[in-house]
């Protein structure tokens, strides 16, 4: 059968940084995970990707796909880049949110343009608001390998459950 391969992680209680969520900008929190001052969520550890760069309506990660990503047909599965491009959008949204806000993803599309490898090396993944409502956001993101080809893209649309607008 091949050699047994192991991976071993660990990772922070997630709830530290949905405390920081609460009183600070959402801006606020992604810049200090950036920055090593708040834990990255589990799911991140667990594929062995990082929140790299953040703004206002733009969020920016990046990893290098591994073996352990792979499916039964030789490839990374879908889902690892789904994963970071829900991420992407999804930390887009955050970076324009006040204290407090509460939200979920309602919608998402993605098309795939090229698979991915371990060959891939290292991947980045821009996730964008394209609007901002109040109870509706739209959001978009692309995945791009080392050269620049693209990877995946996707579109999604997060609703608002609850904002904190005390303050606007």
């Amino acid at each position: 059968m091949g050699e047994d391969r192991t991976r071993t992680y660990s990772w922070d209680d997630p709830l530290d940084v949905v405390r920081a969520g609460a009183t600070l900008p959402g801006l606020e929190v992604l810049q200090k995970m950036v920055a090593g001052e708040l834990p990255p969520p589990p799911i991140a550890v667990t594929l062995d990707f990082d929140l790299v760069e953040v703004e206002a309506g733009r969020a920016v990660f990046e990893g290098v796909p591994a073996e352990f990503d792979y499916n039964p047909i030789g490839v990374v599965h879908a889902g690892y880049t789904v994963t970071l491009l829900d991420s992407a959008m999804g930390c887009a949204f955050v970076s324009t949110a006040e204290p407090g806000t509460s939200w979920t993803t309602l919608e998402l599309k993605t098309s795939f343009t090229r698979a991915l490898t371990v060959d891939t090396g290292r991947v980045r993944c821009v996730g964008t608001v394209l609007h901002r409502g109040r109870r509706v956001t739209t959001t978009e993101a692309r995945v791009q390998d080392s050269q620049g080809r693209l990877c995946a893209h996707a579109t999604s649309t997060i609703l608002v459950l609850a904002e904190n607008t005390h303050g606007r």
